[in-house]
């Protein structure tokens, strides 16, 4: 992803060191927003330095059997989505509510043994790749999974008003996976293999799969839009 100072982009110089915001039941994706409820010190402290700063905050999943140790370091999934705060707002008690917006994909390299109540990173950037095989049938696969996707969504009116509008966009396919894995409810390892692969043309096809097992069962559900707020 090209460098810049849009809330779509990673500022320029960006260093690869990021604060870490670990939660059990969120997998945020590039080209989609979340909105955060923040109210622990450690958590207040972190979105504090990102707002004084470049903003940023990176989203990683816990993995399984976080409960054991979460005021500690729990182990997280590697792949993570850095977000971008693009609104917030401080409540008379101090806690934050913020709408973050994913930009980019990354790959935890180390963590850092940092002077903060918080997590720090070392991360690779992931860009999408966009096999030259897949090419010619790129338009067929995106037109399969806005069909499916919309045959999932039908049964709710709102979320399929602002379906039609991602789909009579010019969007890349990169995106689109992206913005339909966050919202549908696929479940969070779902989602987390997803936001690994870099594919896209793998990732379409996973994504085409998912929806495509989930609509011939009884639990046919979208996550909904906008997003209920994820408590930290």
């Amino acid at each position: 992803m090209a460098e810049g100072t849009d809330q779509n982009c990673l500022p320029a110089g960006f260093s690869g060191r990021v604060r870490l915001f670990p939660l059990p039941n969120l997998v945020l994706f590039p080209h989609a927003a979340q909105p955060l409820h923040i109210f622990e010190p450690r958590y207040l402290s972190l979105v504090d330095e990102a707002l004084s700063t470049d903003r940023l905050i990176t989203m990683a999943l816990l993995q399984a059997g976080w409960q054991k140790d979460y005021e500690a370091a729990p182990p997280i999934d590697e792949t993570v989505c850095i977000g971008r705060i693009l609104t917030y707002a401080r409540q008379h008690d101090g806690r934050l509510n913020l709408f973050l917006a994913g930009v980019q994909r990354a790959r935890v390299v180390r963590e850092l043994n940092a002077d903060s109540l918080y997590r720090q990173a070392e991360v690779q950037l992931l860009e999408d790749f966009y096999p030259k095989s897949g090419s010619s049938i790129r338009s067929n696969m995106k037109r399969r999974l806005l069909q499916t996707s919309r045959n999932f969504l039908a049964a709710h009116s709102g979320a399929i008003s602002q379906f039609d509008k991602v789909a009579d966009s010019d969007i890349q396919l990169g995106a689109l996976t992206d913005i339909l894995a966050f919202s549908l409810n696929l479940g969070l390892l779902h989602k987390q293999e997803l936001l690994a692969e870099v594919n896209v043309d793998r990732r379409a096809e996973m994504l085409l799969t998912l929806v495509s097992e989930t609509l011939s069962t009884s639990d046919v559900r979208v996550a909904g839009y906008p997003p209920d707020f994820s408590l930290n």
